[in-house]
C-alpha cells in the first residue's frame, strides 16, 4: 500500500513532488529527489513548480541520472543561481490527478478522516495525517490516549475502504499504547 503525498490548500490541491539537491555542472543544473509516482507528468518541460520558499519555477530542461533527475529551471543559468535553490522542496497543483491504476495506492487526502478500526470492529482512533518517512509511510492517529505512529504496511493495515470511511489495523501489541 502506499500513499501519495497531497495538501489541501483551500481549493487548491498540491502534491510534493521533489526536493532540490545540490547544483550539477556550471549551466543551472540541479539534482532533484523524485518525491512522486508520476515524474514524467510533474517535471515534463514546461511545468510550474511551487517551492517551499513560494518561488514559482518552470522546468525548462530535465534528464535522468544516478537515480535522480537533473533538471535546469527557466531563469536560472548558472551554477551560483543553482546553489540558491538547493534545499527547496517542490510541490505541483494536482486538482486534476491522476486516477491512481493500482486498488492498493491512496491520495493522501483519502486517508485522512478514515477511522481506524481494529479487525474486530473496535474503534481505534481517527486517520490525521499520513507521514512520508524515508523507512515507511506512517498513518498519524489520534486516539484516545493521544497520537499515535502506524507504519502504512500491509501486516499492520489490513485493509482500506475508502468508500466505507474506515481504515483496519491488526497493530503489534504496545503499537497504540
Amino acid at each position: 500500500m502506499r500513499p501519495g503525498s497531497d495538501h489541501t490548500t483551500g481549493r487548491r490541491i498540491t502534491r510534493v513532488v521533489g526536493r532540490i539537491g545540490r547544483p550539477h555542472g556550471l549551466r543551472g543544473e540541479v539534482a532533484v529527489q523524485v518525491r512522486t509516482d508520476f515524474p514524467e507528468q510533474r517535471f515534463a518541460v514546461g511545468a510550474h513548480l511551487a517551492s517551499d520558499a513560494g518561488r514559482m519555477l518552470t522546468v525548462e530542461t530535465v534528464r535522468p541520472h544516478s537515480g535522480a533527475l537533473l533538471v535546469r529551471f527557466a531563469g536560472v543559468a548558472d551554477r551560483d543561481a543553482a546553489a540558491q535553490l538547493s534545499g527547496l522542496v517542490l510541490t505541483a497543483d494536482v486538482t486534476a490527478r491522476p486516477e491512481l491504476d493500482d486498488p492498493d495506492e491512496f491520495y493522501d487526502h483519502q486517508l485522512e478522516g478514515l477511522a481506524a478500526v481494529g479487525s474486530d470492529g473496535t474503534a481505534l482512533g481517527t486517520v490525521r495525517e499520513v507521514l512520508h518517512a524515508q523507512a515507511s509511510d506512517l498513518l498519524v492517529l489520534e486516539t484516545d490516549h493521544g497520537e499515535a505512529l502506524v507504519p502504512f504496511v500491509r501486516e499492520i493495515v489490513t485493509q482500506v475502504d475508502v468508500a466505507g470511511g474506515r481504515v483496519v489495523l491488526d497493530p503489534p501489541p504496545g503499537l497504540l499504547d
